[in-house]
């Protein structure tokens, strides 16, 4: 049915919070399309022609913005308090914050003498959640809940930062929420605000309040700047390539050691390369060449095949810790950081899967038998 607006009781409006964004979007949907979604009301008690607006402030609000006289609404035949319950059951509007469930409670608990276990029950809730909804409104001081109702505050602000702060001071409480409305803070930057002022003593603590916006500052240039995609990668591959430098050097340390390994731990060790490098050559597959970069590297590696160098010159000095090196090189080639060629000269057994001549390279940092 059509209500005209003098005819509406909005008592309960300031149980919801204001959101200023969503009502311009409102305002200029009714303006170009008009009203397609009606208010709920019930009718008033003893009252005649006046009727308890229950769902559709913001409708109403922005109506009357748009000077209209009248407005379409559905009328449910339920008394004042069966018609919030419903409401809020329904959850036909955008979901309530904590705050606005806790004025809803307390409303009910004021004007009609509802104990925590017949709110509890009404709402089908636990008598803890109750409780819990109703503190949330008992600890805010009465400003703060002005502010977060005329969208000054955000409700998640004044719940998860504003009530810790309320049970031990109000008044840093108001201080803060003063704060977190004029400059306009995010719900992150309330948040930095409040972890500092938890941690502070008391002297640090007024100062905080006073110049938030010094405190962020500050905040922001101690900020380690945000890795791309890239810098991560380009920073792991450096750190495969020194993990890689370093098994070099502890492999050369085990050279003399080779005829005191036993097959099994030997086995494991192949096994581990065997799977690193498998991992290297996805990597190496998925990172695009550029034109005529692979001859170069081929060419390169040829001119300096460290397999070349496992037979003679002066990498051979390893090979003198024991004679029986040479055999070990057939023996023990997986341990070695060689693909193709290099390993081929050392007389490999086995052969392992090969991968990028780059990647090979910074992973082998050493000649078959080392520097």
């Amino acid at each position: 049915m059509k209500l005209e607006l003098h005819q509406l009781d909005r008592r309960h409006e300031h149980l919801r919070v204001r959101n200023a964004q969503r009502q311009r979007q409102l305002l200029a949907s009714l303006a170009t399309s008009g009203q397609q979604t009606p208010i709920i009301a019930v009718a008033v008690a003893d009252q005649p022609d006046r009727y308890l607006v229950i769902d559709g402030y913001k409708r109403v609000a922005a109506l009357e913005q748009l000077g209209r006289d009248t407005v379409e609404a559905v009328i449910w035949p339920l008394n004042e308090v069966q018609a919030l319950v419903l409401d809020r059951s329904l959850h036909w509007s955008e979901r309530e914050s904590a705050l606005e469930e806790g004025w809803l409670l307390a409303e009910l608990e004021q004007r009609f003498g509802y104990g925590l276990e017949e709110l509890a029950r009404q709402f089908d809730r636990s008598v803890s959640w109750v409780s819990r909804r109703l503190a949330l409104v008992e600890l805010l001081p009465d400003s703060v809940q002005h502010q977060v109702r005329t969208g000054e505050l955000s409700a998640q602000v004044a719940m998860k930062y504003l009530v810790p702060v309320a049970r031990g001071s109000l008044e840093d409480c108001q201080q803060m929420a003063a704060a977190c409305a004029r400059h306009k803070l995010t719900s992150r930057q309330a948040g930095q605000l409040y972890a500092a002022w938890r941690q502070a003593p008391p002297q640090i603590r007024q100062r905080l309040l006073e110049q938030p916006q010094l405190f962020l500052k500050v905040q922001r240039e101690a900020e380690p700047a945000v890795a791309s995609p890239l810098q991560e990668l380009l920073r792991d591959l450096e750190m495969v390539a020194a993990i890689a430098h370093r098994a070099n050097r502890r492999l050369r340390k085990m050279h003399c050691e080779f005829e005191q390994l036993q097959e099994e731990p030997s086995e494991l060790l192949r096994h581990s390369l065997v799977l690193a490098l498998q991992e290297l050559q996805r990597l190496a597959t998925r990172i695009p060449e550029r034109p005529g970069k692979e001859e170069h590297v081929e060419s390169e590696s040829t001119n300096h095949d460290s397999g070349t160098a496992c037979a003679g010159s002066e990498e051979t000095r390893d090979r003198a810790c024991a004679g029986h090196l040479s055999s070990n090189c057939a023996q023990g080639a997986s341990f070695q950081l060689r693909a193709g060629a290099g390993a081929a000269a050392c007389g490999e057994s086995r052969t392992l899967p090969t991968t990028d001549p780059g990647v090979v390279a910074a992973l082998q940092g050493e000649s078959c038998a080392g520097p």
